[in-house]
This record gives C-alpha cells, sequence and structure tokens, in this order.
C-alpha cells in the first residue's frame, strides 16, 4: 500500500478557502473575535463524545442540573461564556452514505477524506492516506489519544491508523506500537496482550522496549513519569460505563474515569516544547445509545462533560491552543417526553435515573447473554430476568412488562419497527413508561452534528461545516503543512 500524498492541501485548506468572519461566535466579544492566523495554534485538543445525539446532551444537562443544581460544562459554554468560541452545526457524511459509521467519521478529520463506512484512513481502492498524528509527529509535537473504548476501536485509530476494516483491531495495536505517537490510553489489553492475539506477539514488551511505560491501573498511571512515553491500558475490552464504575468499589480504585485520564495526558504532552496533539473520546455514550441503555449512556455524557472541564480549565488563560468539541453522528435519538397534567410528570419520571445501579452490560453479564448473539438465551427465566432489571434500575415493573423482556431475550419478540427487537430496546422501551426517555432505534442516525470550538483557527470555520475541513483547519492552525504533502 503506498500512501498518498496532500499536496493538493492547500486547494482545500480551510483557512485558504473560508472567508473570514462568517462564522457565528459566542462569547464575551462575539463577532470581533480577533482573527488567528496560520500556524497560531501549538496544540490541538480535540474532543469528541461518540454517539451523542442532540437528545443526550440535553439528557445530561438535565440531569445534572437535577442532582447538582448546575448545568453541564458544554451547555454552560453557551449559557454563560468566559470565552469567545464559535459553535455550528456539522455534515458528517461519509462517501457511501448518508449516515455515518465512527471509522469513517474519525477518519474525515484524521486524513481529511471522505471514505467508506467500515474502513480507517483508507480510500476505496485501497489508497492509504497519511493521518494527522503521523503529521503532528513528523512537525516534532507530542502526539495522543485518550478513549474510554478499546484504544484500538473506530475513533481513536481514525486519528493514528491505516486499515481496510475497522475490525483489524490487532493489526491497528501494532500500527500503534511502529508509529512511537507518545501517549495511548483506553481499554483494549486483548489487542496487546501476547496470550489474547491471534499471533501471540507481546506488544507491551515490544513498546517497554522502544521506551514506553505501561500503565494498567489507576494507581500506575498517577506514578508514570510524565518525561516518558505512556501506554495506559486499563480494562481487557472497553472501559466499563460510569454507572457501574461509580456503583462498584473495585472499578472506582483500578480504572480512571476520562478526566483522570485527560489530566494525566496534558501532564505528559506539555513537556514537548513543540506543543501538541491530542484526542479524548467518550466512546462508551455510543455504545449506551446502541444499547438503548438511558443510565449508561447519560452518566457517560456526564463523565465527557468533565473532562470538558478539565480541557476548559487548562486553556483558560492560554492563547496557543485551538480546541474542538463535537460528536461524530447521533445514535437513537432519545429524548424526554412529556408526561402527566401539564407534562409534570416528565421530571420525576427523569429524576429515576439518579437512582440506577448498573448498567445494561452489567445485566447482561448477570443473565450470561451477550447482544449480539443471535440464539436465544433459554436458561433464564422471566422471574431471574425481571429480578436482575429491577434490582439494576432501582425500578418496579409489572408482570406483563416482564413477560415482554422476556420474549426479547428469548429471541421472540416482534415490534413494527424491527431495530426495536432486541432485549435492550425492549427492557428501555419498558422503563420509558417510568424513566419517561425514548429512543428511535438502536443505530446511528444522519443528523447535522453539535460544534463547538475555541481558540486559535475557532474563528475560520463557517456556521455549517464539512467533516473534511477539521482536518485542514488543524493542519493548517498548527502550522504543519508541509508534513501533511510527504
Amino acid at each position: 500500500m503506498s500512501k498518498q500524498t496532500r499536496r493538493d492541501f492547500l486547494k482545500n485548506s480551510a483557512l485558504s478557502s473560508i472567508a473570514l468572519g462568517t462564522g457565528y461566535f459566542g462569547g464575551r466579544n462575539g463577532s470581533g473575535i480577533k482573527k488567528s492566523e496560520p500556524g497560531q495554534a501549538k496544540n490541538v485538543i480535540f474532543l469528541v463524545s461518540d454517539g451523542m445525539s442532540t437528545g443526550t446532551l440535553t439528557l445530561a444537562d438535565l440531569i445534572k442540573q437535577s442532582e447538582k443544581n448546575e448545568p453541564t460544562y458544554w451547555i454552560n459554554l453557551y449559557r454563560n461564556p468566559d470565552r469567545e468560541f464559535y459553535r455550528g452545526l456539522m455534515d458528517m457524511t461519509p462517501l457511501n452514505s448518508n449516515v455515518t459509521d465512527s471509522s469513517a467519521a474519525s477518519s474525515s478529520w484524521g486524513c481529511g477524506r471522505r471514505i467508506n463506512n467500515g474502513a480507517v484512513n483508507m480510500g476505496p481502492n485501497n489508497e492509504v492516506y497519511r493521518t494527522i498524528l503521523e503529521i503532528f509527529r513528523g512537525a516534532g509535537k507530542g502526539t495522543g489519544l485518550v478513549t474510554t473504548t478499546r484504544i484500538t476501536h473506530a475513533t481513536p485509530a481514525g486519528f493514528g491508523a491505516n486499515a481496510p476494516s475497522r475490525g483489524m483491531e490487532d493489526e491497528i495495536a501494532e500500527q500503534y506500537s511502529d508509529r512511537d505517537y507518545d501517549l495511548l490510553m483506553g481499554g483494549g489489553n486483548r489487542h496487546f496482550d501476547p496470550e489474547s492475539r491471534s499471533d501471540g506477539q507481546d506488544l507491551y514488551q515490544k513498546m517497554i522496549q522502544k521506551g514506553y511505560q505501561v500503565a494498567r491501573n489507576k494507581t500506575e498511571l498517577k506514578q508514570a513519569d510524565p518525561n516518558s512515553k505512556l501506554l495506559g491500558i486499563f480494562y481487557d475490552s472497553h472501559l466499563p460505563y460510569t454507572v457501574d464504575h461509580k456503583n462498584i468499589l473495585e472499578l472506582r480504585d483500578s480504572v480512571p474515569t476520562l478526566a483522570e485520564m485527560t489530566t494525566e495526558a496534558l501532564n505528559h504532552l506539555e513537556t514537548n516544547e513543540n506543543g501538541f496533539i491530542l484526542q479524548i473520546e467518550g466512546g462508551r455514550v455510543d455504545h449506551a445509545a446502541h444499547g438503548n441503555d438511558a443510565a449508561g449512556m447519560i452518566y457517560d455524557q456526564i463523565s465527557f462533560d468533565d473532562a470538558v472541564k478539565v480541557v476548559m480549565d487548562y486553556t483558560k488563560d492560554r492563547d496557543d491552543t485551538l480546541v474542538i468539541l463535537t460528536t461524530d453522528h447521533g445514535n437513537a435519538n432519545p429524548g424526554l417526553s412529556a408526561h402527566g397534567s401539564g407534562y409534570e410528570d416528565s421530571p420525576k419520571m427523569l429524576n429515576t435515573l439518579r437512582d440506577y445501579r448498573r448498567s445494561f452490560e452489567w445485566l447482561y453479564g448477570e443473565l450470561d447473554f451477550y447482544w449480539s448473539d443471535e440464539s436465544p438465551n433459554d436458561n433464564v427465566s422471566v422471574n431471574r430476568v425481571r429480578e436482575v432489571l429491577e434490582f439494576a434500575t432501582n425500578t418496579q415493573i409489572t408482570k406483563d412488562q416482564a413477560n415482554k423482556i422476556h420474549k426479547a431475550f428469548r429471541r421472540e419478540f416482534r415490534s413494527p419497527y424491527g431495530q426495536r427487537n432486541s432485549a435492550g430496546a425492549v427492557m428501555s422501551g419498558v422503563l420509558a413508561n417510568y424513566n419517561g426517555v425514548y429512543f428511535i432505534s438502536t443505530s446511528h442516525t444522519a443528523d447535522y452534528v453539535e460544534i463547538a470550538a475555541w481558540g486559535p483557527g475557532s474563528d475560520q470555520l463557517k456556521p455549517f461545516v464539512r467533516n473534511t475541513e477539521l482536518f485542514d483547519l488543524m493542519v493548517e492552525t498548527a502550522g504543519v503543512q508541509e508534513y501533511a504533502e510527504g
């Protein structure tokens, strides 16, 4: 596979093609924001809440206001801005559909091209595109990826790897070990451990030999030398959902939160005097939306928002860091519906989510059920399903509702819309009678997505943004164009 160059880069450059002053801005000075110039950003921080529908952003804000009497940091950026910022909508269309998957979405930012769903920074004829982490590394800048998913998963891979299929996670892990990125943190032990890899390679040892420190838990992460390259792998697959993390002591003690990983990542990367690029992903928001797990989704969105606060604090008194805050696509489009006379029941119903003890993922583990397995779960009774669900959600359901859920576990439930036949969809449908939150599907949606940005370069974006423009913006604002061409 031969790498394609970016010799036509300036033809499509965000800063070259977008007229100054055309964006919509918020903040203290509104449209009077000082116009930025190419090369002005020393650092780039890219925050992505994977699979965040607008309803997810709203629900997280409502729950946080209910619990702590304050809005999420993302919403507060809009409501009470203490900095100049840009806000708009972004078209995340991939090459082959109206609906994107995470690999094509992240790759549009990571290489500046629209590609087919399922691929990672590769074109339909196996063209291999240089990734943004390679470009920044070539310019002598620090490079980092932080996620709550496996570090080899679609969104982080979209900034630093090339593969014809996003499922080639063993190969993506090996690429990471070869490309010498400075910092990698998330889950995914099974793609580094020789006992789990099909080829038996020990990527931990390989990376240690290349100068990496390896952290496998929260304590080791805090003890890591900030001047060293770092591989932090904290779970075999994806990191646990926040709703489980906050209720299970063992997880709280061993697995860092996204905010904690973000703090350590910034401590490490800022040691590079040339600056850095860092992608931070709240990846399990997407997974919970797929599973129609309202509490899993909302509390992971709030956890992501805590990482947003870390970045806000880091950049508060700086004028050298471009921050982009967005999502890659909608997912399942959840929303709080109106209930009761004058809709007065809706707040009370939503607040029942504050008492949920566990995620649907935990529930499936208790029932020895895997949601993507096509075979029915014949070994669990309706009473057991009801018992585990009621413990996990702290919600009492009826016998008829329990029977419906049991049928879904047996693959016997039939909804008018086939996506709503799964156990997660049926459980969420039942629980919507108590928490008020309903999902339209169990998959990605074609929504134009929310985007906010601040720092040098943010003034160059239009109110309606094409996904690939973010690559051009980051590269030119950081002044690393020449490294995109080789």
